[in-house]
This record gives structure tokens, sequence and C-alpha cells, in this order.
């Protein structure tokens, strides 16, 4: 698939607690992005890049991870005038996204989605975050897609919630139970040792 050229974003004047660029709502940068305005797609891409990573590093190699991203923004770009609803932007994006990390991890033969060991150029990640990555991914879905968003890409649970579609409380509940199951699952006793500070809570 092509590579998706991201022309560099205005900077936003306004902004929201955790950095959140607010200067335009997402619907109207969808609909300055049909109109073809190149800086209001870079803006989508610079707002939900991180989310997208993470739900495609929830089913791929780190190592293919980034071209997921690109695809699913090329895909999204070419097929924005099928999005009735522009300020449903988020939840739409989120299922070309999955749908498009699926079909990677089933092109390159595992047909369940489960990552296999690391190839290509990057190196492989510390054996420490190797095996909480594995763990996360070993989760359900939901709780690997936002424990990812948090622990991997550095998203608070409101940012979670924006970019996502998701309500505020689904995250929270998400980000709790996913955190009792990845500590279980990683042996930890001591519930300081992996956790999320109240701060970020949506």
């Amino acid at each position: 698939m092509a590579t998706l050229e991201i022309a560099a974003p205005v900077r936003d004047r306004a902004r929201v607690s955790g950095g959140d660029p607010i200067d335009a709502t997402i619907a109207a940068l969808v609909v300055a992005t049909r109109r073809g305005d190149a800086a209001a797609f870079a803006a989508l891409y610079q707002r939900f890049a991180k989310v997208v990573h993470a739900v495609a590093l929830a089913r791929v190699r780190f190592s293919d991870a980034h071209d997921v991203v690109q695809d699913v923004f090329l895909i999204a770009y070419e097929r924005l005038a099928e999005l009735r609803e522009p300020a449903a932007f988020p939840g739409w994006l989120m299922q070309i996204a999955r749908r498009r990390a699926v079909d990677t991890a089933v092109a390159h033969g595992r047909d369940r989605g489960e990552p296999g060991p690391e190839r290509g150029a990057d190196p492989p990640p510390a054996a420490e975050a190797h095996q909480a990555l594995a763990a996360i991914r070993a989760l359900p879905e939901a709780y690997r897609e936002t424990l990812i968003m948090r622990l991997v890409e550095g998203l608070t649970g409101p940012e979670i919630a924006a970019r996502t579609g998701l309500a505020p409380g689904s995250v929270r509940v998400n980000l709790h139970r996913g955190m009792m199951l990845l500590r279980d699952r990683l042996g930890v006793r001591n519930p300081d040792a992996v956790a999320i500070s109240d701060g970020d809570e949506p």
C-alpha cells in the first residue's frame, strides 16, 4: 500500500489538561479535510496516531505497527466521504485500525492476530518490556488496547476516551480490570509495582 505523506500540522492555540489541542473540534477537522485542507488532516493524524499505533501493537509485531498506522490513515483519508457523522470519526477510525491490524497479522501467518518474534531493523525491546507487552497482548481485546494506550503510548484516561470514542467510565473500568489481570499474569504482588496514578483516570 502507498505511503501517505502527512504535512506538519498548524500549531494549535488552545489546549485542555493533558496537552490535547482543541483549536478545532474533531468534526471541524474532518469537514476541513474533506475540503482538501492538508493541515486539518495532519492535525487528525497528530491527535490519533498514538491510539492507532496501540491498536496495531496489540495485534502485530512492533516492527509492523508503523506500517499499519500509515495504512490506516491512508484508508481513512480515501474513505472519509463515507463517514456520515464527522463527530463519529474516533470510533470509525478504530474500526479501520482493528481490521487493518488483523489483516496484517493474518498476512504474516498469525491467524489469531498474536504477534510472533520481532523481525526487521527495529531492535527488540528489553526482556522486561517484552515480557510485559506479551502479557498485555494475552489479555482480552478491550483491556490490551487501553493498557497499551496508557502504558506504552503514555496517554491519560481522558485522552484515551477522547481518541477512541469510548465513554470515560468504560476506559476507567478497562484500565482498572486490565491492570489487575496484568499484575496476576506478571506475578506482581505489590499493587504499586504496576499502577496507574489517580490523576490519570478519566
